[in-house]
């Protein structure tokens, strides 16, 4: 039984407990990466991956990114809800926000 546990595969769309789904946006495209990461990772672990995603083009709405610079990007964090998963937005800093 526990053999078969550890290979469970959550359902498409389903975000499992202390995981979180990333939404990016960049050059005026956004989309979320198909396979949510741990919540509690650092922010530039977040950006690093998201980096990578733009660079291969895996991001479903947002065109390849042939060198994709997220240095001075946001990291977003918002945790689960009842109705909604974690989720963290990577984002360009904004003038008029924190």
């Amino acid at each position: 039984m526990a053999e078969a546990l550890n290979n469970v595969v959550p359902l498409p769309g389903v975000v499992p407990a202390g995981m979180a789904r990333v939404n990016i946006t960049f050059a005026g495209e956004n989309g979320d990466l198909p396979d949510p990461v741990a919540y509690d990772l650092a922010d530039a672990a977040v950006r690093r991956i998201a980096s990578e995603s733009l660079l291969g083009g895996s991001i479903p709405g947002i065109a390849r990114v042939e060198t994709p610079d997220l240095g001075d990007f946001v990291v977003d964090r918002f945790p689960a809800t009842a109705e909604l998963p974690a989720r963290l937005f990577v984002r360009p800093k904004v003038p008029f926000g924190a």
